[in-house]
């Protein structure tokens, strides 16, 4: 405590004009920490349970603090909170994310890690521990506020060249401020860059972090081997850095060796099992290494673990389906009816949680028919097969059937490489239910922001009015503005922005709207067809409410 205290003397952090969210689902943990931080001369602290209603509520304010409390036995934990913000890209870069658990064992610390929280804190705490916690980080998220709101408004670039002149041998955060310029140099590509200074910093520090992005370097470049070794040297020494594990069993598919990208994977969910991606990662090497039983447990993992997770979806009920579709070959009359009412179980089971997923009833129907092929009705194959294409067809991008039946096969298929997301992009992810009033609510704000200058902060709000109601036209066209302003006024960023106005306007295209709305969606196709260069300076119109 005394060395605690030694260090709080030579920090100063002024909390005055902080906005602090404290979410905890204990009312007297609550209270607690609430006038820890009344203490700590903090006054504008909105204390919450934790709800359904938490993640509308940090997508439209800005919190410079969000305290999260995790507590196991909630329906809705703080970690599932931390992972969706995260998912939907509402964790900004300039704010601190503090997650609190009373629970310090190794699966739940990890699940929490897997989300990048700023700082991780064991309750009980006291105050002077939770003050040498908050003024390291605001500290920090100070000295580099110019860095993160250039992040935040996804101009990299820029970014970059604002670390870059920060970079000094005599700032605070000098070590922090070279590892997020080489993130900054593998987000942009520019994997060299990259791999020169993190060899650099890890070869003289060893510093885990710093060896992960080295072998993220590697993989950039494609030095496959140079990523392995220095991947198997980091989990040797570091067993518990489970996203070593994730990087180590891309390297051996890449390589062609699914066995090991398998076992690789085997061996991160045993430690870290509470991460549906990596579950359902291990279910597709599963499947192509043919153990069977391996998969169908991640796959019923997955849908377990699911329940409230922002990774939720019809994805495992359809694996598990055509797990069983595939065992079908050989078995009895009796063991192929039982497998079908499993099947039909689990893909009505799929329909019915995910109504508004088409893509998955597009596979369903093709699972249908290769069962049906399996046990030789050739008729009800074609039928499902044509159902299949039939609601393909109405998909605004088309499952490839090939693709997805050569998947179904159980055989190794290609990974396909993934295209990098817009940073912007990032906040938008399918809602869990619509919410029209939330949706309004998050446009207005949107605007708000808009009109103070803050652009990023307005693409963050209208993506999560979108997202909140799918059928907010409003949103989605003032979306496209901004778009196409920031296509017009970054000219290293704009093919992407340009591919997000026409995305936005492809959303409209076919819908039938009326008044300002339609007289915004012709102006901005219009002004679409033009060089975006020689645009009007300033506002591209008024945006709608």
């Amino acid at each position: 405590m005394s060395v605690i205290r030694e260090k709080l003397s030579e920090i100063n952090v002024d909390y005055s004009d902080k906005n602090v969210l404290l979410i905890d689902s204990s009312g007297n943990m609550r209270a607690t920490i609430y006038y820890m931080l009344r203490e700590l001369g903090i006054s504008n602290v909105k204390a919450i349970t934790i709800n359904d209603r938490v993640i509308s509520l940090i997508a439209q304010n800005d919190f410079d603090v969000i305290l999260l409390g995790h507590n196991a036995s909630d329906s809705i934990t703080g970690i599932q909170i931390l992972e969706e913000a995260r998912f939907r890209g509402y964790i900004k870069p300039s704010a601190a994310w503090i997650c609190m658990t009373s629970d310090s064992s190794q699966e739940v610390i990890l699940h929490a890690i897997d989300s990048h929280p700023d700082d991780l804190i064991t309750k009980p705490f006291s105050i002077e521990e939770l003050k040498y916690r908050l003024d390291q980080i605001m500290r920090r998220k100070k000295s580099l506020r110019p860095v993160d709101l250039a992040i935040e408004s996804g101009a990299l670039h820029q970014a970059l060249q604002i670390c870059e002149a920060l970079i000094d041998r005599q700032h605070p955060d000098y070590d922090h401020l070279q590892l997020l310029r080489g993130t900054l140099l593998l987000q942009l590509n520019e994997y060299e860059q990259a791999k020169q200074l993190f060899d650099a910093i890890y070869w003289q520090s060893r510093d885990k972090e710093a060896g992960l992005y080295l072998a993220q370097a590697y993989c950039g470049l494609d030095d496959l081997d140079a990523s392995e070794q220095l991947l198997q040297e980091l989990i040797s020494n570091h067993p518990l850095l489970i996203a070593a594990y994730d990087l180590l069993a891309e390297v051996h598919e890449r390589m062609g060796d699914l066995e090991q990208a398998r076992d690789t994977l085997k061996q991160a969910t045993a430690r870290a099992p509470l991460g549906i991606p990596r579950q359902m990662e291990l279910g597709r090497v599963a499947i192509q290494t043919q153990e069977i039983e391996l998969a169908k447990g991640a796959y019923r993992k997955s849908i377990s673990l699911g329940r409230h997770s922002c990774y939720r979806s019809a994805e495992p009920y359809l694996k598990l389906a055509n797990i069983r579709r595939m065992e079908v070959k050989g078995a009895d009359d009796a063991t192929q009816e039982q497998i079908e009412r499993e099947i039909d179980g689990l893909l009505v089971s799929a329909r019915k949680k995910f109504p508004a997923d088409t893509e998955s009833e597009v596979k369903a129907f093709l699972i249908r028919s290769q069962f049906a092929e399996a046990i030789g009705e050739s008729k009800e194959k074609e039928r499902f097969l044509r159902e299949a294409k039939l609601v393909n067809r109405q998909l605004e991008t088309p499952v490839d059937l090939d693709r997805e039946l050569l998947v179904m096969s159980g055989d190794a298929v290609p990974v396909l490489e993934k295209p990098a997301k817009p940073v912007a992009e990032q906040t938008e992810a399918k809602p869990k239910r619509l919410n029209p009033e939330m949706s309004e609510k998050a446009n207005r704000l949107g605007i708000k922001h808009y009109l103070a200058g803050k652009v990023g902060a307005s693409i963050k709000s209208f993506g999560a009015a979108v997202d909140f109601d799918f059928n907010n036209h409003a949103a989605v066209l003032n979306l496209a503005q901004l778009f196409l302003e920031t296509a017009r006024d970054d000219k290293e960023r704009r093919d992407g922005r340009l591919k997000m106005v026409d995305r936005y306007l492809g959303l409209v295209e076919r819908r039938v709207l009326d008044g300002e709305l339609n007289d915004k969606k012709i102006l901005l196709k219009k002004l679409r067809s033009q060089d975006p260069g020689e645009l009007p300076s300033g506002s591209l119109g008024v945006l709608l409410k």
